[in-house]
């Protein structure tokens, strides 16, 4: 049975996150929105507060506290705060997380101290340009080549990619499998492109990746030789996906009820005209919705069950129910919605982007 109290531990840490994301990053959004950049002295307070240091084991430095149920009530406030920041302060986890799931004894003793200290840029390459991206299919090729492998395609929307000191490549095998492989910056046939446009997230930098016959040793082909347990890896990212959403759309919903309260026309507040008040109703109904499936996913992930199923429908779901809910905060707030100095319009920008983040439905 799932169970819907955080322990105390979990609490504590939700709360240390929500001050942070008041004090520290809702400040500074507006402006890393409009400029691209995060202060360092932001990313470092919320990199301090330990979500990933704590996931690895004792012997690396960690807690050995890595449960989804923990990470997705962390993720949710972070994105309450901003979703850049929220991505930027958890983008090492994109290879930290599937070395600690899958990486063989050697890659776990190199890779994961290094998460251990201080913020080390470190990102994955999942996502491909395209209309109809399917992380089951990919594009991108990993060639059994001379003890090795040749890598060959192209990534997008890479967070980080050009200062990461590692990235982790998935690629389709031979065999039709996807693996995924370890590649350091500066490797040979590896291009950063130039920092993409994007709608949203702004202050977050992603860039497109090519490569082009970039060659990996046999030992750095993530897990060796046995199959990636790549269908885990994607749950993971797609409970923690549908835990950030639901944060801006939380967010979004929160905003919206307050401002209808205090907004007097005709001398009422617009939150008592039963147009306003049945929207923020249902905006409530799909937060609490879309938290609930969240957590059943994250649940069955602690439990050790498959929860394919879960995390896909709490992820799909989630990437729905933010622009919706932005989208009625923009409504609630009328001509101020539009306006770029009031939130609401840069959550329904970064909302819009869970479509594609984890390949879910044609964008």
């Amino acid at each position: 049975m799932v169970s819907f109290t955080p322990t105390e531990e979990q609490q504590m840490l939700i709360e240390t996150i929500h001050r942070y994301a008041e004090a520290e990053v809702r400040p500074i959004a507006h402006e890393a929105d409009e400029t691209g950049e995060i202060p360092a002295g932001v990313l470092r307070a919320g990199w301090e507060i330990g979500l990933i240091p704590a996931a690895l084991p004792e012997a690396y430095g960690g807690l050995g506290e890595h449960e989804a149920l923990t990470g997705v009530l962390a993720a949710e406030e972070l994105a309450w705060g901003d979703l850049a920041v929220a991505l930027k302060v958890l983008a090492p986890a994109l290879l930290a997380y599937p070395v600690l799931i899958a990486g063989t004894e050697a890659q776990q003793a190199e890779l994961l101290p290094l998460f251990a200290g201080d913020y080390v840029p470190m990102t994955a390459a999942l996502a491909e340009p395209g209309l109809f991206f399917d992380p089951r299919a990919l594009a991108t090729t990993a060639t059994a080549q001379d003890g090795g492998y040749v890598l060959n395609g192209v990534k997008s929307n890479v967070p980080l990619a050009a200062e990461a000191h590692k990235l982790l490549i998935y690629a389709r095998e031979d065999s039709g499998a996807v693996g995924a492989y370890i590649v350091d910056a500066g490797a040979d046939g590896l291009t950063i492109g130039e920092r993409e446009k994007l709608m949203g997230i702004r202050g977050l930098p992603t860039y497109p990746v090519t490569l082009s016959g970039v060659r990996v040793d046999a030992v750095r082909r993530l897990g060796g030789e046995a199959p990636l347990p790549y269908e885990a890896i994607l749950n993971r990212q797609r409970v923690a996906l549908a835990a950030l959403a639901v944060g801006v759309a939380r967010a979004a919903f929160e905003y919206a009820r307050d401002y209808a309260k205090g907004r007097v026309q005709f001398g009422v507040p617009i939150a008592t005209k039963q147009a306003i008040a049945f929207m923020l109703a249902e905006m409530a109904i799909e937060v609490d919705a879309a938290r609930l499936m969240t957590w059943e996913a994250a649940w069955k992930l602690d439990q050790g069950q498959d929860a394919t199923r879960e995390a896909y429908l709490a992820s799909r779901y989630a990437a729905d129910t933010v622009v919706f809910v932005a989208d009625s905060a923009v409504q609630t707030l009328g001509g101020y919605g539009f306006i770029r100095e009031y939130p609401v319009e840069r959550w329904l920008r970064d909302g819009r982007g869970f479509a594609m983040f984890c390949g879910l439905a044609t964008v």
